[in-house]
């Protein structure tokens, strides 16, 4: 099989260039810039292009599918040169089924926690050495790839992502997939570029559920009434199984997790985690993992990047950084570390990065995000706001959205990292929330740095 990527520099689209590549597939791509670690990893497998930029002669007859990512335009000149030729062109998601389309195939969805469910699945998989195939959104420890594509494998384990499959696919990735076995973890409005008003987001959810293959499995947040109303609503024919968070505790300052094996320390805390984990386990049941095997597994599971990932800690301090930017993630994962640590105060930063957050009318949507921060800080870019070509936003519009009297606020990288560094760091915590990193910060080293 000779197959082509349009944009291969990206996060997902390399991860499946090099699948395919270990598959044996014949894999060439382009893409205008590369960075790494995508660039490093194609290089190590000769998959970079010798230049960057678009070049219709890379597109050639004997192609048998030319793979479309999010990055190129719908001008793409190689795009052209296919549709030409009249090969096949797929999405990203699209390949993804036709690859799947044999095996079983689970999709883990919702607006917050996929990553996470997703990745305690594969941990759990993989510490029985339960192989499976997989498409993951973060790198995990363990796994060289975020995806993995075999001829023999039974299931498939899918991140299932709302966001467009790609320039001249309009339609939702996890709409393509089509499972076996669903979990649905929450709705809460993201995405106000691509879904303009809540009702037309939550009609996402409802088709994916209807997608669902007959006698066909869900499982789903009984915590979530948006999610129960899309439940309670659908005529498809598929067996549903509830989740909910389970009985835990925290002593010195580690979450407990009650089982009928014992009482089980874990590495990672915060309610929505472990609602997160009781829905991997419910997810992993289907798949064949009792819950003895689970609990085993799961006890060394330390999180999926940047998710509440622990980057600095001393005796009296710990420095986390959280992928949250929407207002339900943000408000889960302060409660998580103010909880874990009620005794400290807990300086939150988070930067409003994404397009949503960006924009004046989802802005709105934060009112009380950061009501369990001592020391609430807001950061954005207005240069990230004109690159968007987003309407202005002032620092009275984030106070007002966010109906935070203390909250400070932040509109350049230095001032931020200069507040942060005249801080006595002495029984407190950092919380950086971003899905991006603050304009160029290295948030590891930056961290380390502080508390040194």
């Amino acid at each position: 099989m000779k197959v082509h990527f349009i944009a291969i520099g990206g996060s997902a689209m390399h991860n499946l260039a090099l699948a395919l590549h270990h598959k044996g597939y014949e894999v060439t791509g382009s893409d205008d810039e590369f960075f790494n670690p995508s660039k490093g990893r194609l290089e190590k497998y000769g998959l970079l292009p010798e230049s960057e930029g678009w070049d219709p002669a890379r597109i050639t007859e004997d192609l048998d599918a030319v793979i479309l990512g999010m990055h190129a335009r719908e001008n793409n000149p190689e795009l052209q040169k296919a549709k030409d030729l009249g090969l096949t062109i797929y999405s990203y998601p699209e390949y993804l089924y036709e690859q799947s389309k044999n095996k079983t195939r689970v999709v883990i969805a919702g607006s917050h926690g996929k990553t996470t469910i997703t990745s305690m699945i594969l941990h759990v998989l993989h510490y029985h050495e339960m192989d499976c195939d997989y498409m993951v959104g973060a790198q995990l420890e363990g796994f060289e790839t975020m995806v993995k594509l075999t001829p023999h494998n039974e299931f498939i384990v899918l991140e299932g992502d709302e966001y467009l499959s790609s320039p001249i696919d309009r339609r939702p990735k996890f709409h393509l997939y089509k499972p076996n076995i669903a979990l649905l973890s929450g709705i809460a409005w993201d995405h106000i570029n691509v879904f303009p008003t809540y009702d037309n987001y939550k009609e996402q959810f409802e088709i994916f559920i209807n997608q669902i293959e007959k006698g066909g499995a869900l499982i789903y947040c009984q915590a979530d009434s948006e999610v129960v109303d899309l439940v309670e609503n659908t005529q498809n024919e598929i067996k549903m199984f509830p989740y909910n968070t389970p009985t835990y505790y925290i002593n010195d300052g580690v979450t407990y997790l009650e089982t009928p094996e014992g009482d089980l320390p874990l590495e990672i805390f915060g309610e929505h985690n472990l609602t997160n984990m009781e829905g991997a386990r419910w997810i992993c049941n289907q798949m064949g993992v009792t819950d003895e095997q689970f609990y085993e597994a799961i006890a060394s599971f330390k999180g999926a990047s940047k998710r509440l990932e622990l980057i600095a800690k001393n005796d009296n301090t710990v420095i986390y950084k959280d992928f949250a930017h929407s207002p339900s993630k943000v408000s889960a994962t302060l409660e998580a570390v103010k909880k874990q640590y009620p005794k400290r105060e807990l300086i939150a930063c988070l930067e409003l990065h994404t397009f949503s957050s960006l924009n004046t009318e989802f802005l709105q949507q934060y009112k009380g995000a950061m009501d369990n921060a001592d020391v609430p800080v807001v950061y954005y870019s207005p240069k990230a706001i004109a690159h968007k070509k987003l309407a202005p936003i002032s620092e009275e519009q984030v106070r007002q959205a966010f109906d935070k009297d203390d909250l400070t606020i932040f509109t350049d990288s230095d001032s931020i990292q200069s507040f942060l560094k005249e801080k006595d760091w002495a029984n407190k915590n950092l919380l950086l929330m971003s899905s991006g990193n603050f304009d160029g910060i290295d948030l590891n080293t930056f961290g380390q740095d502080l508390i040194q």
